[in-house]
């Protein structure tokens, strides 16, 4: 029975955390948005010298769900199929990503869901979601057709922002999954829009960090064990220099916003 008991009490833990994960980085996407594109002056001179310290209007009202937040849940549309599908011998995880994410184009151009598509599910049905919140161009133009790309040959070579890693924080959720197999799947899933190694990599080094933090790892061994990872990558030193800025970033005094706008330079 205290067996039983303990294994609710942590399934209801990692529960939490997925909920944490996910409502966090909405949470997060919601209050940034209004900020996106202005520099550390420019915040405070809209929002005065703390900047912005509470919800502020974006895309006409206060707390809308933004472009990462809707690729986000996409993201996790396309690891529940995959899941599904792991033991029907059509077990393929970027591709079935790569299909949520079509479906998340049709939420930029449509005007709500088409109920002819027999493979929307149910958060395609979700009429909310149809709504274009400005994003990154590389997202439209790499998701916006059915090719498959792969790290051979990515989509937008030169794209390298961070859209794609503000939506791979669900790869870190593959709690079964060794490390690298989650860095290896969240890069594949974030070349078919960003194929700079910069851009793919740095959405490969969130979704490990996640990955690790969801299973009980300090933040510091999360950090370490991605920047072991990385090394092995094909042009990972813009990332894990920028990693190692932030890991050194921690003991130079208390964190603020010009440490983190110094950190985000370039």
């Amino acid at each position: 029975m205290v067996t039983g008991l303990w294994g609710r009490i942590e399934q209801q833990d990692f529960r939490s955390r997925i909920r944490g994960t996910l409502l966090g980085a909405a949470l997060g996407d919601a209050l940034g948005a209004p900020l996106v594109g202005l520099s550390l002056d420019a915040v405070r001179e809209a929002h005065g010298p703390d900047g912005l310290t509470g919800p502020a209007v974006a895309h006409g009202r206060r707390g809308r769900i933004t472009a990462a937040t809707q690729l986000t849940l996409f993201t996790v549309d396309g690891l529940i199929r995959a899941h599904v599908r792991r033991d029907t011998g059509a077990w393929h995880p970027p591709t079935d990503v790569h299909r949520a994410y079509r479906r998340w184009a049709a939420t930029q151009h449509d005007w709500g869901p088409d109920e002819r598509r027999a493979d929307n599910g149910w958060l395609a049905q979700q009429e909310w979601l149809y709504a274009r919140r400005d994003p990154d161009r590389a997202c439209l133009t790499g998701l916006g057709d059915d090719v498959l790309a792969t790290l051979d040959q990515p989509k937008n070579p030169a794209a390298r922002g961070a859209a794609a890693a503000a939506r791979s924080a669900p790869f870190g959720l593959l709690v079964g999954w060794e490390p690298a197999l989650v860095l290896q799947l969240s890069v594949e899933c974030a070349a078919q829009s960003h194929g700079h190694p910069t851009a793919h990599l740095s959405a490969g080094a969130l979704a490990v960090i996640v990955h690790g933090l969801i299973r009980g790892d300090s933040l510091d061994a999360a950090v370490q064990r991605t920047l072991g990872l990385l090394g092995a990558r094909p042009g990972h030193q813009p990332v894990t220099d920028a990693l190692q800025r932030a890991v050194s970033a921690v003991t130079q005094g208390p964190p603020g916003p010009d440490a983190v706008e110094a950190l985000s330079l370039g």
